[in-house]
């Protein structure tokens, strides 16, 4: 089976100043179709660059990444940006909503980059809203609406294009410890329905959810390991 991710010796160097910042050191993985994979280590440890990386949001300073037997480590940025919106759903901490736009408004937005008309957008906004228990709450803005609604909201929008990565940056880092079970709940429901996710927290309880951890230190991969027994909500 062909890795839906493959990094191979991926380096990333930042130049501040007088000095050179390597932030990832010859990191090399594979994901599959499907798997469900936790991302961890301490602050400077890469695991903001290498989310950067498998986003597409950054180019690495050397090696290769393939993205669904696709090249995409020397692409240029318009390239890049069409990749992304095809291949891969944000989720972030802080939701990243406009505040003005209606729920169904914010989860078909990256369809209009897609260039669907605006009925076919609505419809596929409204049913995704719908798979994620918001079908009551479409024409709610953010503000009419709770962290964890807003979370779905996000997760949505990351669905919306049917991509084949769900890539998940500290999604529970602004929700309670109920709420952010709720959010746990859903990725598992998403995962079970066939997605591949890929979660970035420094939220040891949370790690334990995934199939796989990969930890980092000093921009390299420390350890990847398998949960033997994966944490579920009760």
């Amino acid at each position: 089976m062909e890795p839906v991710i493959q990094l191979s010796n991926i380096r990333k160097t930042y130049q501040m100043g007088a000095e050179r910042i390597h932030a990832l050191r010859d990191v090399s993985l594979e994901i599959y179709r499907n798997q469900y994979l936790a991302i961890m280590g301490p602050s400077g440890s890469g695991k903001s660059t290498l989310m950067n990386m498998l986003g597409c949001l950054d180019s690495p300073s050397g090696g290769t990444y393939m993205l669904n037997g696709t090249d995409v480590s020397n692409m240029k940025d318009a390239d890049l940006a069409y990749i992304r919106n095809k291949e891969i759903g944000f989720v972030f901490q802080t939701f990243n909503l406009l505040n003005r736009s209606s729920a169904l408004d914010n989860v078909a937005l990256p369809l209009v980059y897609a260039g669907l008309g605006k009925a076919a957008r609505r419809d596929r906004a409204k049913h995704v809203l719908e798979s994620v228990d918001l079908g009551d709450r479409i024409h709610h803005k953010p503000n009419e609406l709770s962290g964890g609604q807003r979370q779905r909201v996000a997760i949505a929008r990351a669905l919306v294009n049917s991509p084949s990565i769900i890539l998940a940056d500290e999604p529970t880092g602004n929700l309670d410890t109920k709420t952010s079970h709720e959010i746990m709940s859903l990725f598992d429901e998403l995962h079970k329905a066939g997605n591949t996710i890929i979660l970035v927290t420094h939220e040891e309880d949370i790690a334990e959810f995934a199939q796989t951890v990969v930890r980092l230190r000093d921009g390299n991969i420390e350890s990847i390991q398998e949960n033997a027994v994966r944490r579920t909500v009760n």
